[in-house]
């Protein structure tokens, strides 16, 4: 007998399904990057971004097919990490707006929410690129789009289009050069497959294991500890989510929070779309409820009493929250907000002036919920973020979407050193868009160069790796190859240098000790008379330098 529609119930399954199969293919997704570097994260992100939402679709009740959507859309959205991570909850909020209002799914709302999907995730990236999992997702479209216009059975139409989608990954190779010369098709692409194959396995009544949504990490919020009862004074922390049935303007924003300081504090209020997240500490929850429900409907409604909570830990926790509060510097007109990689990393830029700063690196990319919270802990106007590597880039701008009381102008610098130029030019005495303009113009000037090691063997940019030969990787792909770092350090450096080139600096990492550091800048000197060469201590994991050149 045909199946025809898919209600609410059926669907959450699908999706928990779909992000458990991609939570278990994502090491393999992680071998299929290109580059044959340790930032094979392309299955991590996007595990990491679905996994938010599953969580929240795991945790309701009988949803309908409105929250259903809703929790998926703002879940995937808030954990997404690094480009695969943001393009996927792009696909999953296309998607999702268009079955929000359906009681049931059928073949013809399919195929819509499948063009959605693909014309979201498009716009999402400024140049979208054939090869990728944007093409996957083109795919998928245009064959549900077909499928719906011949048959309305889904048991017929599913396959046929995660067949086609199968096909178009597998032409993947064939649009990207670098694919091919790998051997192997896009990871984005194949993690996009993974979810489809998962959610099918669930149609067809297949027993899934949810545990990997349980255990996996995920993104989480960090609540303030509770305070010794007598120190409390609002008793309840009280959190809930409105899901609005009218825009949630600024004004709206800012008339809630306001109400909510009258009878509280620990305020969080948080809007994305047509879902607002509140958490306030107040001793009336039912005021707070009340007030949200002039909003629109509540959901996720939770209280607890504080007051009952006063382990020693927890005292300690608060107490040192309270005294950072209370040292807390007054609203500044400028912030920044960067992305570091090791200690040494850090420090350069806490001397430079950053008020916070986001631990990355190429084996884990911050989510767009690492942002906002750093841009709520930076109390300033105007706050610059320097994302310092281009797979956060795209969670950068997506923070500054969802910001509504700060100015956030997002630098995209590709990487460290791009992020140290651009900060280094920042000139107080200039207003910010003089600034901007400034930073993204200095920025070009930097070239950037990376020194690691091969995890398997490939054959990519005319050169033959082996696993294990150290690599020097510049900014559009490898620039050298060899046994030695140092030695293959000069000769990317030869690559690099040019007759207008005036400063070289070396970052060392942490398997790299300060003396040899020390003798190798002395080296490259010896070799470049006329450049000045400095060396600092970057700290960073897997890469023994990075360089720029300027």
């Amino acid at each position: 007998m045909a199946t025809k529609t898919i209600n609410a119930e059926l669907l959450a399954k699908m999706f928990l399904a779909g992000a458990a199969n991609l939570e278990a293919k994502k090491e393999f997704i992680n071998e299929l990057n290109v580059f044959p570097v340790p930032d094979g994260d392309t299955g991590t992100n996007m595990t990491l971004t679905i996994m938010s939402a599953a969580k929240e679709v795991s945790a309701m009740e009988r949803p309908d097919m409105e929250s259903l959507a809703k929790a998926i859309s703002s879940g995937s959205l808030r954990g997404a990490r690094g480009n695969s991570g943001v393009i996927l909850s792009q696909l999953l909020r296309g998607f999702t707006k268009t079955i929000r209002e359906e009681k049931e799914i059928d073949t013809i709302v399919l195929a819509q929410a499948c063009e959605r999907a693909r014309a979201t995730a498009y716009k999402a990236v400024m140049k979208p690129k054939e090869g990728t999992i944007l093409t996957v997702a083109k795919g998928i479209a245009q064959k549900a789009a077909e499928m719906a216009e011949v048959t309305d059975d889904l048991e017929e139409f599913l396959p046929a289009v995660l067949e086609y989608a199968k096909e178009v990954l597998d032409q993947t190779p064939e649009m990207l050069p670098v694919l091919k010369e790998a051997g192997v098709v896009d990871s984005g692409g194949q993690g996009l497959l993974e979810v489809l194959h998962g959610a099918y396995d669930a149609f067809l009544g297949k027993e899934i294991d949810y545990s990997a949504i349980e255990a996996s990490a995920g993104t989480k919020m960090t609540k303030a500890g509770a305070q010794a009862e007598a120190d409390i004074k609002f008793g309840y922390c009280t959190e809930f989510i409105i899901m609005t049935d009218k825009a949630f303007t600024e004004a709206d924003e800012m008339e809630f929070k306001s109400y909510l300081e009258s009878i509280g504090d620990s305020i969080v209020c948080v809007a994305d779309e047509d879902i607002v997240k509140i958490h306030v500490h107040t001793n009336h929850p039912g005021l707070a409820f009340e007030k949200g429900l002039t909003y629109g409907q509540l959901s996720r409604m939770k209280v607890d009493n504080m007051r009952e909570e006063h382990q020693e830990k927890l005292i300690r926790d608060a107490e040192k929250v309270a005294a950072e509060q209370a040292k807390k510097a007054p609203r500044k007109p400028v912030g920044f907000i960067a992305v570091s990689i090791g200690e040494g990393m850090n420090e350069i830029f806490r001397e430079l002036g950053v008020d916070y700063l986001i631990e990355g690196g190429q084996t884990m990319n911050p989510s767009t919920e690492d942002m906002l919270t750093a841009i709520d802990a930076v109390n300033a106007d105007h706050i610059f973020i320097l994302p310092n590597n281009k797979n956060i880039v795209l969670a950068a701008n997506q923070a500054k979407d969802l910001t509504k009381d700060k100015d956030i102008i997002v630098i995209p610098t590709k990487t460290v050193p791009q992020g140290i130029t651009a900060i280094i030019n920042y000139m107080p005495e200039e207003d910010v868009d003089t600034n901007m303009e400034t930073m993204l113009e200095e920025i070009k000037n930097v070239k950037t160069g990376q020194v690691t090691y091969a995890v398997r063997d490939t054959h990519i940019d005319d050169k033959q790796i082996h696993e294990g030969d150290i690599m020097g990787i510049g900014d559009a792909g490898i620039l050298s190859v060899g046994q030695s770092v140092e030695q293959t350090t000069k000769e990317m450096l030869s690559q690099l240098v040019d007759d207008d080139t005036e400063l070289i600096s070396l970052y060392y990492g942490q398997d790299v000790l300060e003396e040899d550091a020390e003798r190798f800048a002395g080296e490259i000197e010896e070799i470049y008379p006329d450049v000045d060469v400095d060396f600092h201590c970057g700290g960073q994991p897997i890469y023994y330098y990075v360089l720029s050149v300027e």
